[in-house]
């Protein structure tokens, strides 16, 4: 038989994981950006401007519950021994390749001035319509205009995006809910890169041996060069059972990305959900630590087998709801799925 110490300590121990825990949003505006506490731990800040370095508003960077950094660093805050790809992903962000002819997932500050204003987009941050601390979530809602590079023009998107923040104990949530509404009729051509995604931190990419090449619609070439594997610890697993890269360009309700940083079991969940275009999604999950759902880039997933080419006309709107968890432990399927049911149940 337990002592009564034990028994206190273990229903204290319960009550901390299962209890919703305060979560605090504070507009910092001098830095334009929306700092999130939980629990009086930092957990991640949206940016929503970032000078050159930055096209699109993103969460950065993104905390587990004890304090652990699992978003790359780069190009914002770069930290020794990380890649130094794909300069467009920075934290956790929502955006598209072929957006009218335009580039929304590839502009960075890497591309030269002549070439954005002719092939590429910016998401542009226009208000703060809620902010809004709890005891249980926090709630920020945000808009935003898809418009050229240049910033001349008419925009091709209106953005209203919200988003949950909340914790429990060892386990960290976001819920985004993003509705873009249709300036002008606008295509959403079937492509590759896109559309909800997270860059991880080095730790949690798959082990790779060899060096990769990726291009770009637009041809630009990016190398993702070979590096030491001391430490790296990610494996991905779908909902279907499929299991590292064999989990890019298949579908499922979600993906789950597990790994180590620094002797903390860490676990990254993306739950797509039934109301989305295309659901299940397609996963462009790469062992390099792009960690993406593209629900709208069916040719190349499915190689040729279906195409997605979707349009909106004039006023239309689309909406796109995802959650995020991030757990500080070893999770199983039977975890995901309840979390997945969950979202369903209560949005």
């Amino acid at each position: 038989m337990k002592s009564p110490l034990i028994f206190y300590c273990l229903l204290f121990l319960y009550s901390a994981s299962s209890t919703a825990q305060r979560v605090r949003l504070t507009n910092d505006t001098l830095h334009k950006r929306v700092d999130v506490v939980i629990d009086g731990i930092p957990f991640t800040s949206y940016i929503y401007t970032g000078g050159d370095s930055l096209k699109k508003p993103v969460l950065f960077p993104i905390r587990s519950a004890r304090g652990t950094i699992v978003t790359r660093g780069w190009p914002l805050e770069p930290r020794p021994g990380e890649r130094t790809d794909h300069p467009h992903h920075v934290g956790m962000w929502l955006n598209y390749e072929n957006v009218d002819g335009f580039d929304y997932w590839n502009n960075s500050a890497a591309i030269p001035p002549q070439d954005r204003v002719k092939k590429y987009g910016l998401i542009q941050h226009t208000g703060i319509t809620l902010c809004k601390s709890g005891e249980a979530q926090g709630i920020l809602t945000v808009t935003a205009d898809w418009i050229s590079a240049d910033g001349q023009g008419a925009p091709t998107l209106h953005e209203t995006t919200t988003y949950h923040f909340s914790g429990k104990g060892e386990k960290r949530f976001i819920e985004r809910a993003t509705t873009l509404e249709a300036v002008a009729d606008v295509l959403f051509k079937d492509a590759k890169d896109g559309l909800f995604a997270i860059r991880v931190a080095r730790e949690l990419e798959q082990p790779s041996d060899k060096p990769e090449l990726f291009t770009d619609a637009n041809g630009r070439a990016t190398t993702v060069p070979r590096m030491d594997t001391a430490g790296v610890t990610g494996l991905y697993k779908s909902s279907e059972g499929l299991q590292g890269d064999s989990v890019w360009s298949s579908r499922g309700r979600w993906v789950n990305l597990h790994g180590r940083i620094k002797g903390e079991e860490i676990s990254i969940a993306i739950v797509d959900h039934p109301e989305n275009l295309g659901y299940p999604t397609y996963w462009h999950a790469r062992g390099y630590g792009l960690f993406a759902a593209n629900p709208l880039g069916a040719a190349v997933f499915s190689q040729g087998k279906e195409t997605r080419n979707f349009q909106l006309k004039a006023g239309q709107k689309i909406t796109f709801r995802y959650r995020v968890a991030i757990i500080s432990r070893k999770t199983t399927d039977k975890e995901i799925n309840k979390l997945a049911d969950q979202f369903y149940q209560t949005d």
